[in-house]
């Protein structure tokens, strides 16, 4: 770390730091003793690794084994290598990862890259080598997806993001307000942030519990722009908060989250809906998203902003035209109160009421664990290499729950849960 780097980390108070680095290893992974822990994180984020590392151990982790990326190696490669590069990745690596999490160890990511990195890069060598590694991440992927292990992702303040989100600011004074709504947002900006969680894990329980009993077929949303109704697949299941893994062990895969969240029917949605706030997406700001569904497709869609990077995105495969979540969020959560904008999918999509381009989650189907790829896609699981959530929720959102036989329950009034 250099001595600048050290000077902007003196930003961020270090008490509140090590409570996210607890929370992590006990709310969000739950790690168990003699587990193994794989993290991901940027080499700025070092600080933060350091305090997840000890707080791993100190719970009796078996091995912590970190991965780094770093924001200009990677643009080196956008500026110097062969062509050829960008449509290569990897793959090695996520096999390895793969077999790990299928030897049960936990799997934690921490994010904090500039979000806007690649937004001067050629937008068609972006595509390739992000649609390389989405392929060779596949085997990894799967295992996090089907929830086979305790994973979590938490963010840490790097300076690079925090002036993306206060650009008029000193670096020093942006990173400190970016640490302070990360840990405002992630419950850690007072003490007792352990009992914190599991007190708003309750209540996001008490949510999914009410969806879950009422069993509904569809989900029908009104308001300015938009006219969407939301099949959900057969045998889904609201899930939010703390989650049970395949190997048994309860963690918060998201810190923060605010969100209940299900899989859609990827054959049965249809209407029109606009985005309410800004998608940043691989260096590119994507806003003012208006798509049209028939039959689950998308089948018109456009942006004031990005339009041409969104299209290649619903090119990518088949199911990257299909919904694989749906995922509710009042207006009043603390992020959406906040009234900033993150550019990081895992504070804004938290902001307010959203869905997902591409694969599903197969958790989100009672007794999904059991259920095999053929059986998740006949009760109407959407199959594809994307998973990228937008946000379509505002103050002015009303959903009501249909049931099979038509009628209709309020669920969302005015963006709050009605």
């Amino acid at each position: 770390m250099t001595a600048h780097q050290r000077n902007l980390s003196a930003s961020i108070d270090p008490v509140k730091l090590d409570r996210l680095a607890e929370v992590a290893i006990k709310v969000g992974l739950q790690l168990q003793p003699g587990q193994d822990l794989l993290l991901t994180a940027p080499a700025a984020a070092m600080p933060l690794v350091r305090r997840v590392a000890e707080h791993a151990y100190k719970a009796g982790a078996g091995l912590v084994t970190p991965f780094f990326s770093d924001e200009e190696l990677t643009l080196a490669r956008y500026r110097y290598a062969n062509d050829a590069s960008f449509d290569r990745a990897a793959s090695w690596l996520y096999e390895g990862m793969a077999k790990a999490f299928g030897a049960n160890t936990a799997r934690l990511a921490i994010v904090g890259d500039n979000p806007m990195l690649l937004s001067g890069e050629d937008p068609v060598k972006v595509a390739r080598a992000s649609k390389a590694n989405s392929i060779a991440y596949q085997p990894a992927l799967e295992k996090i997806v089907n929830f086979d292990t305790n994973w979590n992702i938490i963010a840490y303040p790097n300076t690079s993001w925090a002036k993306q989100v206060f650009p008029d600011d000193a670096e020093d004074v942006a990173v400190a307000k970016l640490a302070d709504a990360i840990f405002s947002a992630s419950r850690v900006d007072q003490d007792g942030a352990v009992a914190a969680w599991a007190q708003h894990n309750a209540k996001l329980r008490e949510r999914t519990e009410w969806l879950n009993g009422q069993r509904f077929h569809a989900l029908k949303y009104s308001g300015p722009g938009m006219d969407l109704t939301i099949g959900l697949a057969d045998g889904h299941e609201w899930e939010g908060g703390a989650s049970t893994a395949k190997n048994g062990i309860v963690c918060n895969a998201n810190i923060p989250t605010e969100e209940v969240f299900t899989t859609p029917h990827c054959r049965r949605v249809s209407g029109h809906v606009v985005s309410s706030k800004p998608l940043s997406y691989q260096g590119t700001l994507i806003d003012n998203i208006s798509v049209k569904f028939e039959e689950g497709r998308i089948v018109e869609a456009k942006a004031s902003r990005g339009e041409e990077v969104l299209k290649k995105v619903l090119d990518t495969d088949e199911g990257a035209r299909r919904l694989g979540e749906v995922a509710l969020v009042p207006h009043s959560s603390p992020i959406s109160k906040s009234g900033l904008l993150f550019f990081n999918t895992l504070f804004d999509e938290n902001a307010a009421s959203h869905i997902a381009l591409g694969q599903c989650y197969s958790k989100c189907f009672v007794n999904g664990d059991k259920l095999t790829p053929q059986q998740i896609a006949e009760q109407g699981g959407n199959k594809s290499l994307i998973h990228i959530d937008w946000m379509i929720g505002s103050a002015h959102t009303d959903i009501d729950g249909i049931h099979a036989d038509g009628r209709s329950v309020p669920v969302f009034r005015k963006g709050e849960w009605a």
